[in-house]
């Protein structure tokens, strides 16, 4: 299967509790999710799922947290793992840039293809003094369709969605560490972004103390799929990619923006 014909995705969305500051524990419990689960097309894992999201671990033990996005062992496993299976995987990790800083990332592991990394983009304040932003919003070609990562706090920007969806993308996928008590925002964000660009979305978030879970999957209608409470769960549902071209024929949105208004105000040959 392809990304260019495929139409029905097997999806696992991972929300368990991971320690902090243990990736061999992490890197271990995911090898274990995905044997157990790898009859799936597509497996979401939350935002720093091997180190674990708190700012200051990171920050105090970066030296050996910090992983290479191509060649450290997460990389190596989740690689080995894609192609074993025949899936593609999508989890949280703490990347150490060529340049030595640190970024809040990524990997995309497809079968047969190489690895993908995605730099959150638009960091939390909080972030700002430990990670290096990214600067791409790329789209990735995997067997498990046309994927668009975004990373938690990157929810609140619709453009970006937006942005992925006219490149193609047909399923964000969004790891998150959103924080106790903002269950809503990742309800009204995820149905939103969804429905905006008529798409699939899949908000994968920690439930690790301090954290909220309620990870959840939505359709191109905004229609919840599956939804988590803060228990440990793999949520387990199947995407029908002909729903995107259904929904924006009864709705061309999408296709009917007009972006020099939204950039000025007015239209950019009157500036």
């Amino acid at each position: 299967m392809t990304a260019e014909n495929a139409r029905c995705i097997r999806l696992a969305v991972v929300q368990h509790v991971m320690p902090v500051g243990d990736p061999e524990h992490s890197r271990k419990h995911l090898a274990d999710l995905v044997e157990e689960h790898g009859n799936a097309d597509l497996i979401v894992f939350p935002e720093m799922f091997i180190p674990g999201y708190d700012l200051n671990v990171v920050t105090a033990r970066s030296s050996d947290l910090a992983e290479h996005a191509r060649t450290g062992p997460t990389a190596r496993l989740v690689q080995d793992l894609s192609q074993r299976h025949d899936v593609t995987i999508v989890v949280g990790f703490l990347e150490r840039a060529d340049d030595g800083k640190l970024c809040n990332s990524l990997i995309i592991a497809a079968p047969g293809g190489d690895l993908a990394t995605y730099r959150k983009s638009h960091l939390f304040p909080a972030e700002l003094q430990v990670f290096e932003a990214g600067h791409e919003l790329p789209v990735i070609a995997t067997p498990a369709g046309i994927l668009g990562p975004q990373i938690c706090f990157e929810h609140a920007f619709p453009a970006i969605a937006t942005t992925q969806a006219l490149g193609g993308a047909q399923i964000l996928v969004i790891p998150s560490a959103v924080g106790a008590d903002h269950e809503h925002l990742i309800e009204v964000r995820t149905r939103a972004r969804a429905q905006d660009n008529q798409i699939f979305a899949i908000a994968a978030n920690s439930n690790s103390p301090g954290f909220c879970g309620h990870s959840m999957v939505v359709d191109p209608r905004g229609r919840v799929m599956a939804v988590a409470g803060l228990e440990d769960v793999v949520l387990c549902t199947t995407l029908d990619l002909s729903e995107i071209p259904a929904e924006r024929g009864r709705e061309p949105s999408l296709r009917m923006g007009r972006p020099n208004l939204y950039i000025l105000g007015r239209h950019a040959d009157t500036a």
